[in-house]
């Protein structure tokens, strides 16, 4: 089986890579409270909660290489500087990769 395409973006204080891997998928759904297909279907019609913006973000870092506590540090501290715009616009393209196995721009 190949494996998911990163998605590179900046987040923060740098550029990080993302990824949403097939086991982090179950914990997104575990976290969430939401089936990845619901999940993904609200995300394309603009219905989601915060919670599930920023789990997008978490788990994309792990899934992308970086140290789950490095990560939580991370979205702790960045995400209340942004606003629901600037994080759907970063969760986006992660859900996208784990969806469609690379982003529309990329293509």
């Amino acid at each position: 089986m190949n494996e998911l395409p990163v998605h590179r973006q900046f987040f923060g204080d740098a550029e990080y890579d993302f990824r949403i891997t097939p086991d982090l998928v179950l914990e997104l759904e575990r976290k969430t409270a939401s089936g990845i297909g619901g999940l993904s279907r609200r995300f394309y019609a603009s219905d989601f909660r915060f919670i599930e913006l920023t789990e997008v973000i978490r788990l994309g870092l792990i899934g992308g290489g970086m140290d789950p506590e490095e990560a939580d540090a991370l979205v702790k501290t960045y995400t209340p500087r942004m606003s629901v715009t600037e994080l759907y616009g970063k969760a986006l393209p992660i859900i996208d990769v784990l969806m469609f196995g690379k982003v529309a721009a990329d293509e």
